[in-house]
């Protein structure tokens, strides 16, 4: 079985930043099939653009544009990848790092899926700082990944609890690609649950409010599909389920401090049509 050396990814690397204990790549991805392998280093693959059907000894995984993973050093796995552009954002890190930060990788043994729209956000936070390279973004981006290393390890601490029927159909329904629920009475009828009750009890097991989580999943949606570069801001704020472009670049701003054609110019993938 083949072992990836530090960096080491099957494709063209648009963008690759040495950060102390940590490597950042941007990466076309250029195989249809990649056989079993495994790295050197434990590393996320945040899926920008594409498709990309992945499958290790536990699991598989068919992955789309937004899709996060998180896979440590001994995780083996096969990749195929659709006749399609595909693009994938990862993070690198050495024993260095965890040792720094007091992280214990073997407590994310092999590989595991990340969905929550929290997490992302903050990853997305990561690829701007990747983008900006200034004198803050090592320590911005290191902060960002031991907080989703904290959540990581919270959500799966929660999961093992046990928790109402009602919270597992709830991610199922706020998950799905044809969710366009916005309403809490809505979700009320749906659960068979008290909207009272429903919005009580949401922040013990997603660890913020249900408005709060819909948004967040929306604005990561945008930064996605501003991302690929192939629609107008106009066009991005109503795919994303925004009702209005003030809003859209506000909510936009308030997160990531820039707005909209700004982050397009910093993570738009026009220039990965140099390949």
């Amino acid at each position: 079985m083949k072992k990836l050396l530090k960096g080491e990814y099957f494709g063209n690397h648009y963008n690759k930043n040495q950060f102390d204990d940590l490597l950042i790549t941007d990466t076309k991805y250029t195989h249809a099939k990649v056989d079993w392998h495994y790295h050197e280093n434990p590393y996320f693959t945040y899926l920008l653009q594409g498709k990309l059907y992945e499958e290790n000894k536990k699991e598989n995984y068919y992955l789309k544009s937004g899709s996060l993973l998180f896979h440590n050093w001994q995780d083996a796995h096969y990749n195929i990848k659709p006749d399609i552009y595909t693009r994938g954002f990862h993070i690198e890190m050495n024993t260095n790092w965890f040792d720094l930060y007091d992280i214990k990788s073997f407590d994310f043994e092999g590989s595991m899926q990340l969905k929550n729209p929290l997490i992302q956000q903050k990853m997305n936070c990561i690829l701007l700082e990747s983008k900006i390279k200034d004198q803050n973004s090592q320590l911005a981006i290191n902060m960002l990944l031991v907080d989703i290393f904290n959540n990581i390890k919270t959500h799966h601490h929660n999961s093992e609890k046990q928790k109402p029927n009602w919270v597992k159909q709830l991610k199922e329904i706020l998950h799905s690609s044809e969710n366009n629920i916005t309403s809490l009475s809505a979700l009320s009828t749906i659960l068979n649950i008290h909207p009272v009750h429903l919005s009580r009890e949401f922040p013990k097991y997603f660890k913020t409010t249900i408005g709060n989580y819909i948004r967040t999943q929306k604005i990561n949606k945008a930064l996605l599909l501003i991302a690929k570069n192939k629609l107008s801001m106009t066009e991005v704020c109503y795919e994303a389920g925004f009702y209005d472009q003030s809003h859209f670049i506000t909510s936009l701003k308030k997160i990531y401090g820039q707005t909209p054609l700004k982050i397009s110019k910093k993570i738009g993938d026009v220039n990965l049509l140099q390949f």
